[in-house]
């Protein structure tokens, strides 16, 4: 039988929306004792569970029943209110037990070491370990063989027979001239000296231990030197006369075959070989000596260099040929610029980022298989300032800081005036300054950069006018530099892969510059600076910057960084070589 709702004054008073039932007001409890019971479980409580009342002799209610205990089971589910009744969720929540908590957690590593995650070709990093293994090799065996040789020189004079220039008795002047005019000659030819080395973009804490050390040998130990990338100071305060001079440097650019022959003249006259009026003689002679290729041969270098750093950047075959049509207008504007005033040099550099950009834009708007970084940053490596940056770098590891500085604030004038010319060129041409890091499609594989480096060799002996005597050294430091930069890259990650191409690099100019065809170790490992790319890494950030992208803070600090891994790795190989040469003279000098 059904219960009408007159009987069921419990249910009815609990959410009965509508309806012809009068609501109980007054129910007796002597006949209902359970209704209170149920009126108070509907309202809402902040206790989960429901309490029985201490009368009732019923049963408790099953967790799934929420009917009235007078009444029959079947009679809620049947009302079709949507109330509030009490089901088994709330009841049964507090009575679950907590899930236990580990005391201790074992780390979740997400990152995988460099090795696990390279990206290296195995082509490449075979061939990489092939020439660090054959290098190291031909170089043990060569200092092993030299030590059984007998010795030709007197032992405290070991480069004798490797220098190739005769060595001329140091002359007293003293005896020759007064003191005020030794020591003015002294001054003079410190003087010449240190403005060559400082052209040769030699750092200044070795511009100014090499003068001292001349100074020391000429009866100058109390010279005062004061050596800035644009400025220099040499004093001499003791004695009867006093000699003091200063001069500007950094107006000019030496080219290779002028740093090796001042490398030569200061290397010399730190040994007393030279007197100071014959060494400002050939310092002079060095600085003005003209190029030795002639200007279609210096053309033709300049082209090797474009194509084979665009090569070493991962270009296709199209950014190849692009970079090396470039590098021909390039530099015939080098050329060309030579006539102009220093003041007037910005807009030399403006002029030529903006026309390679412009031409690489529209190549990439006829949907040619080109990229955005090779065939525009390769024609234009004469302007970055890769080796200006590092020498900063250098300057500021060895506190020197007003020197670093201000090339570092060159450096980065240098690539701002780069940065603006892309960015007008893309504006002008309607692409995105921040696609200038974009690759090719169809690069020419792991084989390409090797030959890259070949071509940039053979590029940089030609337009920088090297001796060919250094081609092979200057070849092989190169190569020995990228495959350092290869192993590094695979065992430490990209930034510090530079640090091991300089370390190593460093290390074999080092033993070059003891052969009798090596030339000096900066000779060697100069263009080491422009072939590790820190300049092209810093063009692409600050492009990247002026033209809002958001990738570009990333870039710029790779840039620094792999700067600082270069330095850091030219001063330990420097402190390396150093050591060896103390301890077995491995390497007769630095």
């Amino acid at each position: 039988m059904t219960a009408s709702p007159t009987d069921l004054p419990g249910v009815t008073t609990v959410g009965t929306a509508a309806g012809p039932v009068e609501p109980a007001t007054t129910p007796e409890p002597s006949t209902r004792p359970s209704t209170g019971d149920v009126t108070q479980t509907a309202e809402p409580s902040p206790e989960p569970t429901a309490t029985p009342d201490e009368g009732a002799t019923a049963p408790a209610p099953e967790p799934t029943a929420s009917a009235s205990p007078t009444g029959p089971a079947t009679t809620v589910p049947a009302d079709p209110v949507p109330s509030p009744t009490p089901t088994a969720t709330p009841t049964e929540a507090p009575a679950e037990a907590p899930v236990p908590v580990p005391t201790s957690i074992a780390p979740v590593w997400t990152d995988q070491p460099a090795v696990a995650a390279s990206t290296i070709p195995t082509g490449a990093l075979v061939t990489a370990v092939l020439v660090l293994v054959v290098v190291l090799a031909a170089i043990t065996l060569a200092i092993l063989g030299r030590r059984r040789r007998p010795a030709v020189a007197p032992p405290g004079d070991a480069l004798a027979a490797a220098d190739p220039t005769p060595v001329v008795a140091p002359v007293p002047t003293h005896v020759a001239a007064d003191d005020a005019g030794r020591r003015a000659e002294t001054v003079r030819f410190l003087m010449v000296l240190g403005e060559a080395m400082i052209d040769s973009s030699v750092p200044v804490a070795q511009v100014t231990q090499t003068l001292e050390r001349v100074a020391a040998v000429n009866d100058a130990a109390d010279v005062e030197i004061v050596a800035l990338p644009t400025a220099l100071l040499v004093s001499l305060p003791g004695g009867a006369h006093p000699q003091t001079a200063a001069s500007s440097t950094g107006v000019r650019q030496l080219r290779l075959h002028q740093v090796q022959d001042v490398l030569e003249v200061a290397e010399l006259a730190e040994r007393g070989g030279l007197t100071p009026a014959e060494g400002t003689a050939r310092v002079r002679a060095a600085v003005d000596a003209p190029p030795l290729y002639s200007g279609p041969l210096r053309v033709l270098g300049y082209m090797g260099v474009s194509a084979g750093l665009a090569m070493i950047l991962g270009g296709s075959l199209v950014d190849v040929l692009a970079a090396a049509a470039l590098g021909t207008v390039i530099a015939g504007a080098l050329v060309a610029g030579t006539r102009v005033a220093g003041a007037y040099q910005a807009l030399l550099v403006l002029g030529c980022a903006f026309v390679v950009s412009v031409a690489v834009f529209l190549l990439s708007r006829t949907g040619a298989d080109v990229g955005m970084l090779a065939p525009l940053v390769a024609p234009l490596v004469s302007f970055l300032p890769g080796a200006l940056l590092t020498t900063a770098a250098i300057d500021l590891a060895t506190r020197q800081m007003v020197a670093g500085s201000a090339r570092l604030a060159a450096g980065g004038m240098q690539l701002v005036l780069l940065a603006l010319g892309v960015t007008t060129a893309a504006a002008l041409v309607g692409v995105p300054a921040s696609d200038v890091g974009s690759a090719p499609y169809h690069p020419l594989g792991w084989a390409g950069p090797w030959l890259g480096v070949a071509v940039y060799g053979v590029g940089v002996v030609l337009h920088h006018s090297a001796r060919r005597s250094a081609l092979p050294w200057i070849l092989l430091v190169l190569t020995v530099a990228y495959a350092g930069q290869v192993v590094g890259g695979l065992v430490f990650g990209g930034v510090f892969s530079a640090f091991v191409g300089a370390l190593l690099m460093t290390l074999v100019a080092m033993y070059a510059s003891t052969r009798p065809t090596g030339p000096p170790t900066l000779v060697g490992f100069l263009p080491g600076f422009w072939l590790l790319v820190p300049g092209a890494l810093g063009l692409v950030g600050v492009t990247s910057v002026l033209g809002d992208d958001t990738r570009a803070l990333t870039t710029v600090v790779t840039a620094a960084t792999t700067m600082v891994a270069i330095s850091l790795g030219v001063l330990a190989g420097l402190a390396l070589g150093t050591a060896l040469r103390h301890r077995g003279g491995v390497l007769a000098r630095s």
